[in-house]
């Protein structure tokens, strides 16, 4: 199993590709988002309760790309060893993992805080 910092880097690790064709443009609107350092970030934990009195953890406040979104919510599901989804910007972790979740961000050197529930 890759640490999140490897799997962070694999993927940063993109390769440029040039093409003859000229109708190919390059789509120059929308840049790479750059994601904040974990130092930077101000997420927030909370606990929500959804339909069929099933308990979640929600993380948010995460800034930056998408796929690194997605991998730190793929580390925090192994960690806790639950299911979850990443969507609309937040990571939904199945059961009540705050304090677990917490402990695994400040040792990756994000700054945590718990709200609500």
């Amino acid at each position: 199993m890759k640490t999140y910092e490897e799997e962070l880097h694999r993927n940063r690790n993109t390769r440029l590709v040039y093409s003859t064709d000229s109708d190919i443009i390059p789509d120059q609107d929308s840049p790479e988002e750059q994601s904040l350092v974990p130092g930077e970030q101000n997420l927030r934990i909370w606990k929500e309760r959804r339909g069929g009195g099933k308990v979640v953890t929600l993380i948010r406040g995460f800034v930056g790309a998408n796929k690194e979104l997605k991998i730190l919510g793929r580390t925090l599901k192994q960690f806790c060893g639950a299911g979850g989804t990443v969507k609309d910007g937040e990571i939904i972790i199945q059961g009540d993992f705050r304090e677990k979740i917490r402990t695994e961000l400040d040792r990756l050197g994000y700054r945590v805080k718990l709200s609500g529930g």
